[in-house]
């Protein structure tokens, strides 16, 4: 059975039915319309709500949980009334002339401690069913409610996702689901458990003495207000650190996902400064609980110790006075009135745990209730999609730009069975129309004024016109596609994208994902095989793949990071046509394949093109020459319409100038060479999951270290904050000792009781008012404690999470491409960490140390007073506790461990799917990743339940133990009272100092798990100081000598030998190559034949196994790895942006002496993306959002990175297809830019080209291939455009292919 999430609050089925609730384009306009939408405030019913997350299973198991923690509470109490007959007993025996004799004492005695026995027994069935119930349930329903969130965010309209970051989900479905897991798993048993045990305690009480019940009780009021007082401004507190937490965990997602990026602009400090703001934010908010956290627990433990006083008090007179008849019911009342109260500091963990829980149940609903997108409408037979699709006057804004008109007007018709090609400048609304026809975006249906009715006609002027700038309506032959069910509709699309995105899975997968929705979809394994090999035949994929080790198994890695970008497009391609789509939309296509291999894909997708109604965007115009019909676009509009030779003939026509931008020929190409004609076989790349000498050896061999070892290692690190220390040391100690004080003040007080006259009075005055001034000191020491220890726990845990964020970019890149430290499971532990470690500092490690002090102290007194007594408890029943609470730990140390690996996988999983949410819903694979994911999780509940089986056996028997040491206590101590070789003194102060001992080791056993993901998490902080190869690169005290006049860098390359470490096939051997300062070189050759390989080395990125790299002469190694970097610009095939304005962006990693504003100006408009800037209504402060995808098109983004490039003004340019996503005009403007640079000799330009017409100026074009015997790649030749021409070698056959003039 799969395990579901739900929508509605109350649901018994374990089905997912479909999303019902539509969402309308004004909904959707509105969620875009506020970056920072306000977050509803939580409340207690949200909390309540997550129980109802429950399978009917789940109801059961946690109806007998419930039942069973009843009984355990309702059953403790009744030991008072054994306790208080014991005590009458004692009483009895030892008073002047008793009548009692020496046997019937020690048959009473015998009787009521074989109950003690008894009582045991039925405790620790009771405890341990109830503790796994809660605990197992506790695991489903947070399962089920993370399903539910998952669920909900792939039902909501991609306007509503963009806002919502990768981080933020990873948060919430880590962070905040661990909040409310540990809130009912380990705290809502101690709840029921105490429910119970006040109502017994409490029957039991009235039952004996009504009045002496009601004086006890007085206290509880006091703790209550203070509570509803406290209580509102610490949960308003508790959603702002959440919220500060959601932030730091986007802007660590973006960081982690774009690490190439960041390292290569040294924009580390600037992006931890961000990180910083937010973690500072959350400790500004975190401190300021920090006295209500303290005003909420001293009235606890103040009331507790005053009622003693106050009930010895007025119990002393009621007894005198008669209306007590024995010092039996006194006892009775007392003790089943302090548990009640005793168990007010019990109840202070679930409680604060439930608070924390109700803002992170807030964080879940609040997307789970947002509206939902509807799946209903027309499928087939009712409607076809053989049929011509219709833009009807189609205008659209985004909601993120909503002043900004992508598409004006525009009105098109892509015939049925043909080819319709979209052709125009970056930014006309080429991938818009994409976006509209795949309906991640709505249009409202064609409206005029008199649309608005009576109802709209009140809408304000502001209204009318953002309802205005969505307009018009797209058609499938006769049929609106807003009528069409969504889901069918995207079945039969199939499209690739300019960024294709692929899941960190193998190829197999990746390409068999496309079968999602189609007839194949639950076809056998071996027809799938079968489906996706021809699928990547015909992509042209099947070569490079069937030279990979492990073929189509091969792991792709994160976004397809393992493969080079003209492979994960071949893909995507594969991907698409494998669904045999009756629509397929190519997206810039074959923009990063090789001149060769686009030949090729090109053949193949005009093979899979016939008979269907295709759509292609493309900036190289000799890919789109044979298509039935050119649609030109410029700003939003159609210019012109026609084939490609009917648009040729206006000779001052758009179309035609884009022609002549890119040199293509009017008639077709020259004929082609044959392919044995030119020696260019692939040899493909794949990224490390480690470095050769990196981390990840050294962290086979780092041994895991112990509480002390780690936990203690970061405390003591933090001895500036000795202060904090010794006042939470001192104020421990001081509660501790009060449980020594107490069994000293308890004994006396029962002793009391054994004389007559004023003296009883005056010795009950007398020890009731001791009671009294211990009460203050505890209140004051609590309130001391819940103050500073937060205080320590904030300031400690916001130093580690500045410190492990620092630390993890100090790793090499070769780190983040390992799998376990993907995106996901970074921010997962990022996020969670600090959190574990923080509650263990906090008050929750506060109580085991005051346990230890009490544990100690109570030991002391026992063996001063009655050594016998004690030996005998300490010898037996200590022992059994202190071996199960290790035996505990244990078991939750590994439970931790397994735990928090699978969250991070799952916390991965789920991140990688909302940052490819456009492929998700383009496939359909909505269900897929929700089945998958609740696989994941499901695993999850069956480890655990494994886990839980021996844990909660361990935990029943800790929580129980201490019956079993009374019934020995009260046995053997009998004996010795029988003997009168004890008092009742000694009896009862080695009694109550024994007993509280080993009840107040009970916080410390509740918090095991604390200490096991405390340790766990300290172990991951301090292994993540051993950054391996970055830490010594950048330690090398040789920084890059400044220059004294701006001149291009040189750099050399000699008999460099590289290959990735999970290869054994070399990516070069003996690579040589000179580029001269102020030179303009390029690369060029097959995709994956080890041309971005050099940017990486360059880039430093990874380091060659042997030979030497040179930069003006000085061996890399020798340089400073930041200083270095400074004089360098990388503009990657994948423009990456960040959330911020576009002035943020360009200055990233920028001194900021070294930022003018025409400087930036300049850099805009060299690369031809100032215009489109200013003419946005805030210009260069235009936010781009946390996914910029939204806000930019492709060739804007490049443009705004190459802008970010030539600011910087390096030594060094490094251009990775770099103008991929340019279109003509603009590429041609940028590559005179740069050739200007070129020209003055201010920089040297390296560039990886696929786009032979792009560096036809080039001083040096270096033909990469690979060499014979496959010994990896070399350099085929090199020369000039006009060399390499007269050669007519491999350069040659390029340029034929394509159609170049020369």
């Amino acid at each position: 059975m799969r395990l579901t999430g739900k929508k509605a609050p109350v649901a018994e089925a374990d089905t997912v039915g479909p999303a019902v609730v539509e969402a309308t384009p004004s909904a959707v306009k509105e969620e875009g319309k506020d970056d920072k939408p306000a977050t509803p405030t939580a409340t207690f019913a949200d909390y309540w709500r997550v129980l109802s997350y429950r399978s009917r299973r789940d109801g059961y198991a946690l109806l007998v949980s419930s039942v069973c923690a009843l009984a355990s509470g309702a059953v403790f109490p009744l030991m008072n009334i054994i306790f208080g007959r014991l005590a009458q007993n004692f009483n009895d025996y030892f008073l002047p002339n008793s009548t009692t004799t020496e046997r019937s004492f020690k048959a009473a005695v015998n009787k009521f401690s074989l109950y003690f026995f008894l009582l045991f027994i039925g405790r620790f069935v009771l405890t341990y069913i109830s503790t796994f119930g809660f605990r197992i349930t506790g695991l489903r329903i947070s399962a089920r409610l993370r399903l539910s969130y998952f669920e909900s965010l792939f039902s909501q309209p991609i306007a509503t996702v963009d806002e919502i970051s990768s981080g933020a989900v990873a948060t919430t479905i880590t962070d905040a689901a661990n909040t409310i897991q540990m809130s009912i798993s380990d705290k809502l048993y101690f709840l029921f458990y105490a429910i119970a045990l006040v109502i017994s305690a409490y029957t039991i009480a009235f039952r004996y003495s009504w009045s002496v019940t009601l004086v006890a009780s007085s206290s509880l009021l006091f703790v209550v207000v203070v509570y509803s007082i406290t209580t509102p401004f610490i949960l308003k507190k508790q959603t702002r650190v959440l919220e500060a937490n959601k932030k730091a965990s986007s802007t660590a997602g973006e960081v982690f996902g774009s690490i190439r990026a960041v390292f290569s602009l040294g924009a580390q400090k600037n992006l931890t400064k961000k990180y910083f703001a937010t973690v500072e934010d959350a400790r500004r908010c975190g401190l300021a609980v920090s006295i209500p956290y303290g005003i909420q627990l001293a009235p606890i433990f103040f009331s507790m110790y005053a009622s003693f006083g106050l009930v010895f008090w007025f119990g002393i007179r009621q007894y005198r006075a008669g209306h007590i008849d024995s010092i039996g019911t006194l006892v009775t009342v007392f003790f089943s009135v302090l548990i009640v109260v005793m168990l007010l500091g019990i109840l202070a963990a679930p409680v604060i745990a439930i608070q924390k829980a109700i803002p992170a149940a807030g964080q879940f609903f609040s997307t789970i209730d947002a509206p939902r997108i509807s799946y209903g409408g027309l499928s087939d037979p009712d409607v076809s999609s053989r049929e011509d699709i219709e833009l009807d006057d189609v205008t659209f804004a985004y909601p993120t730009r909503p002043d900004v008109q992508v598409l004006k007007g525009f009105s098109a018709r892509f015939l049925k069975g043909k080819t319709t090609a979209l052709v125009g400048p970056s930014g006309s609304g080429k991938s818009t129309i994409v976006a509209l026809l795949e309906r991640w975006y709505e249009l409202d249906p064609m409206n005029h004024d008199d649309d608005f009715g009576a109802s709209d006609a009140e809408r304000s002027d502001v209204e009318k016109e953002t309802k205005h700038r969505n307009r018009g309506e797209i058609r499938m032959g006769a049929s609106g596609i807003r009528s069409i069910n969504l889901k069918w509709w995207r079945s039969q699309i199939g499209l690739v994208q300019q960024e294709p995105f692929l899941f960190n899975d193998t190829i197999f997968n990746n390409v068999a994902f496309g079968l999602n929705g189609t007839q194949w979809e639950k076809a056998d394994t071996a027809k799938k095989h079968d489906l996706v090999r021809k699928a990547c035949e015909e992509a042209f994929a099947d070569e490079f793949i069937r030279k990979l080790p492990d073929a189509y198994e091969t792991e792709v890695g994160e976004s397809g990071i393992k493969l080079s970008g003209g492979q994960r497009q071949r893909l995507a391609i594969a991907r698409s046509i494998i669904r045999d789509p009756a629509i397929l939309i190519l997206d810039e296509a074959t923009s990063s394949i090789d001149v060769r291999a686009e030949r090729i894909v090109q053949k193949a997708l005009d093979r899979v093109s016939q008979n269907r109604t295709t759509i292609v965007i493309a900036h190289r115009l000799s890919t789109i020459r044979k298509a039935d019909n050119i649609i030109v676009m410029r700003e939003g509009r159609k210019m012109e319409e026609g084939t490609h030779e009917q648009l040729l003939s206006v000779p001052d026509g758009l179309y035609a100038g884009l022609v002549h931008a890119q040199q293509l020929e009017a008639e077709s190409a020259p004929a082609a060479p044959k392919e044995d004609e030119v020696a260019l076989d692939e040899l493909e790349r794949e990224l490390t999951t480690k470095s050769a000498d990196g981390p990840g050896d050294e962290a086979e061999v780092q041994k895991k270290r112990s509480f002390a070892a780690s936990v203690g290692c970061l405390l003591y690190e933090q001895r500036r904050y000795w202060m904090l220390y010794m006042i939470i040391l001192m104020a421990a100690m001081a509660t501790g000792s009060a449980a020594s004080l107490q069994s000293w003040f308890f004994a006396n007080v029962m002793v009391v009781f054994t004389y007559t006259g004023q003296r009883l009075e005056d010795r009950g005055n007398f020890w009731s008012l001791m009671f009294f001034v211990l009460s203050l000191a505890l209140g004051l020491t609590y309130f001391l404690l819940g103050c500073f220890s937060n205080q320590l726990s904030v300031l400690v845990m916001a130093v580690y999470q500045r410190e492990h964020f620092q630390n993890l970019l100090r790793f090499p890149v070769s780190y983040f491409d390992a799998k376990e430290n993907a995106t996901g499971s970074l921010m997962a532990r990022l996020a969670s960490d600090f959190k574990i470690l923080g509650e263990l500092i906090g008050i929750n490690g506060v109580f085991p140390l005051i346990a230890l002090f009490n544990l100690t102290g109570c030991i002391i007194i026992g063996f001063v007073f009655g050594w016998k007594l004690t030996l005998v408890i300490f010898c037996s029943a200590m022992p059994v506790m202190l071996v199960s609470s290790f035996i505990r730990i244990k078991y939750e140390l590994q439970f931790v461990e397994w735990n928090s690996n699978v969250f991070a996988q799952s916390s991965q999983f789920a991140t990688e799917a909302v940052g490819a949410f456009r492929t998700v819903t383009s496939l359909t694979m909505e269900d897929f990743i929700l089945n998958k994911y609740s696989t994941l999780l499901q695993r999850q509940i069956r480890n655990a339940t494994r886990q839980g089986t021996h844990a909660c056996l361990v935990f029943a028997l800790c929580d129980t133990v201490d019956l079993c040491a009374m019934a020995l206590t009260f046995w053997y101590g009998g004996q010795l009272l029988a003997s009168r070789e004890y008092d009742i003194l000694q009896f009862y102060l080695i009694y109550i100092a024994i007993v509280q001992g080993a009840q107040g080791a009970g916080p410390f056993l509740s918090f095991a798990p604390n200490i096991a993901q405390a340790t766990a998490a300290a172990n991951r902080i301090l292994d993540s100081r051993h950054s391996g190869n970055e830490a010594r690169l950048a330690s090398v005290p040789m920084p890059l000598p400044p220059r004294e006049k701006k001149i291009g860098a040189k750099v050399e390359l000699k008999d460099v030998a590289f290959k990735y470490p999970t290869r054994d096939t070399p990516i070069y051997r003996n690579l040589n190559l000179v580029v001269q300062s102020g030179q303009f070189v390029a690369f060029v050759g097959p995709s994956g034949c080890g041309k971005t390989t050099v940017v990486s080395l360059l880039e430093r990125f990874y380091e060659p196994v042997s030979g030497t790299i040179k930069f003006d002469d000085q061996d890399l190694k020798d340089i400073e790895l930041t200083s270095y970097r400074r004089a360098l610009s990388l503009v990657a095939q994948e423009p990456k942006l960040f959330d911020g304005t576009i002035r943020e962006n360009l200055i990233l990693g920028i001194d900021d002496e070294d930022i003018h504003e025409e400087r930036i100006i300049q850099a805009c408009k060299d690369a031809e993306i100032h215009d489109f800037v200013i003419s946005l209504p805030e210009g260069y402060d235009t936010p781009l959002g946390i996914n910029t995808q939204t806000s930019l098109s492709g060739g804007q983004k490049q443009r705004l990175c190459l802008a970010r490039a030539l600011l910087r003004n390096p030594s060094l340019l490094l251009l990775d297809e770099a103008t991929s996503s340019l279109d003509s005009q603009s590429e041609k403007l940028v590559q005179a830019a740069i050739e200007k640079l070129v020209t003055q000799r201010s920089m040297t330009v390296i560039a990886v080209a696929h786009r032979l017409a792009t560096i036809q100026k080039a001083d040096v074009i270096f033909v990469f291939g690979e060499s014979e015997a496959g010994r990896g790649s070399r350099i085929l030749e090199k020369g000039t455009h006009s060399e390499l021409l007269r050669r007519r070698g491999a350069y040659w056959s390029m340029c034929q292919e394509q159609a170049l003039d020369r």
